[in-house]
């Protein structure tokens, strides 16, 4: 029961976030004076649809997408159509999407922040009995700024940073009586496992723990959303470079098989499914904003030559080259959708 429950709070989430993303686009469009066609929730079949007075509300089977049709590689000689509006209204409107998916990233923190009703900082409260980073520097009441030159936002950036060092030894800054201190080559233990021959580092500290109140809310919402916002453009980044490959990308299919798995395992965890639902949000604002064509950012990097340039691409070519990169996109969801299913097998 824990399992499909976990399962289905995880697709709804997921489909709210999708519908946050078009709603920013129809909002702002409406706003800039835009028409908009049709507002969809879901890709493939129409399962219910209604016309309102200018745009078409459409359900569709599959919640795995949505999209919100303006019009933007038609050529239309109306006031209100997409491409008769000045080139900063366009932006505003293709932008809001992802907007919307990083505010949602802030939201879901402080609601995060609520349900647990404390937050965690990265000042030093307790060490373990003969503690080796103790012995190299690092003291009580430390505050950790920056592990290996990576400023720390949240304590998650603490373990992020120290679970993929390998050799358990780190440059470490702290702030320590209102001072920031470098410390060089703080080393920590290393456990071998016996049979596989990985090493996994010692957390040998503890940090301290905060009731949550009406002054710190924020500030700690905010650090936790460009935390997950940093994750994301590390692993844009390890995959551009090669660390991972496309059988280590997941998709909705492979997110939910995971929440499930966690469920089944720990039992059904809201603010697990809270902690999901944020970086899924801001993963999918970051992504979007990527000069690829068909996503968002790929269209503002259109929008910004137009800006430049004074005039407009044809409406069908900009429509080839969006419609070559939206095919490029569905092959790898497909992909990646295959083995997130060979997995489950």
């Amino acid at each position: 029961m824990n399992t499909f429950l976990s399962i289905l709070v995880a697709v709804i989430i997921f489909c709210l976030i999708i519908v946050v993303h078009e709603l920013g686009h129809f909002l702002a469009a409406r706003l800039c004076g835009i028409k908009v066609h049709e507002f969809a929730v879901g890709m493939g079949p129409v399962i219910f649809k209604k016309q309102g007075k200018n745009t078409l509300f459409s359900l569709r089977a599959f919640p795995i997408g949505g999209f919100c049709q303006m019009g933007e590689d038609e050529e239309n000689e109306s006031p209100d159509s997409f491409r008769k509006k000045p080139v900063l209204l366009k932006i505003a409107a293709i932008a809001a999407g992802a907007v919307m998916n990083l505010i949602l990233g802030f939201v879901l923190s402080v609601i995060i922040m609520l349900v647990n009703g404390e937050a965690v900082s990265s000042k030093i409260v307790f060490f373990a009995d003969n503690a080796v980073s103790s012995q190299y520097g690092l003291k009580l009441n430390d505050e950790i700024t920056r592990i290996n030159g990576v400023k720390v936002f949240a304590v998650q950036d603490i373990t992020y940073q120290l679970s993929n060092d390998e050799d358990g030894i780190a440059d470490i800054e702290v702030r320590r009586e209102g001072e920031k201190t470098l410390l060089n080559n703080v080393r920590f233990e290393l456990k071998k496992d016996e049979e596989t021959g990985k090493q996994t580092l010692i957390y040998d500290f503890k940090v301290a723990r905060e009731e949550i109140t009406a002054l710190n809310i924020l500030p700690y919402s905010f650090k936790n959303a460009l935390y997950y916002g940093r994750i994301v453009l590390m692993s844009l980044g390890d995959i551009i470079r090669g660390k991972y490959g496309i059988n280590d990308l997941s998709g909705p299919v492979g997110i939910v098989t995971t929440i499930g798995d966690i469920a089944e395992t720990y039992g059904f965890d809201f603010s697990f499914l809270l902690d999901m639902a944020t970086l899924i949000s801001i993963n999918i604002g970051i992504f979007n904003l990527l000069p690829i064509p068909a996503l968002d950012g790929g269209r503002i990097v259109f929008l910004i030559v137009e800006g430049i340039r004074g005039k407009q691409l044809k409406a069908e070519t900009e429509g080839v080259i969006h419609f070559v990169g939206f095919a490029l996109l569905m092959i790898l969801m497909v992909v990646v959708t295959f083995n997130d299913v060979r997995k489950l097998f």
